[in-house]
């Protein structure tokens, strides 16, 4: 199912995106997208977190989908567009082509299967989430469009999502309504900003703490400590999964 109908007030927009070629920052960061600008941070449009799949066992989070996502998702519409595709299946294409694009799929599935949560999903491996068996997988973020700081992937460290009130308010917001929606499942949550936000919302009584594998960390290639810190949580992560039903 589709989250809103914004993808309505932008199809116009997309549209008139060419589609002879990969579509550039010059296409896309321009003030047709612009969501929001608070000084240095905008957030853009893109379909990337517009549909959520309610067959998911699986749910990982991020903080907000980078360039490299937003250049795909809006690229896979403009495709779908032109096929004449429904918008539902317009934000499922585009989702999963977009989601953890490049090397850091490749860290995420090493990470999972480092956790043997393939054999908890009776899957060879937790690449079948990204291929065959994606039906069993939800990914989306705590902030669902594109933001970014200084023209930059919005990393959450700066601002701090955490003391930024406009920011951890739509956060807390997206993150409640989405989960809301989803029925037994384990929640992935990439890095500490994410599992902090997760926290906050366990605290407020909308997230029960046992469906998240607490402690995986970003596993982003520029993320070095990814490692120590997935080894350091280890124990506790394989515990969860132990008890965990999904």
């Amino acid at each position: 199912m589709l989250l809103s109908t914004q993808f309505h007030t932008y199809e116009p927009a997309i549209r008139s995106l060419p589609v002879d070629r990969a579509l550039t920052q010059a296409d896309l960061l321009t003030e047709e997208f612009l969501m929001e600008r608070h000084g240095q941070l905008e957030t853009y449009y893109a379909p990337h977190n517009e549909y959520v799949n309610l067959s998911a066992k699986i749910v990982i989070i991020g903080i907000t989908p980078g360039w490299t996502q937003m250049r795909i998702a809006m690229q896979e519409a403009r495709k779908g567009l032109e096929k004449g595709l429904a918008d539902e299946e317009i934000g499922k294409r585009a989702k999963e082509e977009a989601r953890f694009a490049g090397s850091m799929k490749h860290h995420l599935i090493s990470l999972l299967n480092a956790l043997q949560l393939h054999k908890h999903l009776n899957l060879p491996s937790c690449e079948e989430l990204f291929g065959e068996h994606r039906e069993l997988l939800h990914s989306t973020s705590l902030l669902p469009y594109p933001v970014f700081f200084h023209k930059k992937n919005y990393t959450g460290s700066r601002p701090n999502l955490l003391s930024t009130p406009s920011l951890l308010e739509a956060a807390r917001l997206h993150m409640a309504e989405e989960l809301r929606l989803l029925g037994q499942i384990l929640i992935i949550p990439l890095g500490k900003t994410v599992e902090s936000v997760l926290r906050l919302l366990e605290r407020e009584g909308k997230l029960d703490g046992r469906q998240c594998l607490w402690g995986f960390p970003h596993p982003s290639g520029a993320n070095g400590h990814r490692h120590k810190q997935f080894k350091g949580a280890e124990g506790q992560m394989r515990q969860i999964l132990q008890q965990a039903v999904f």
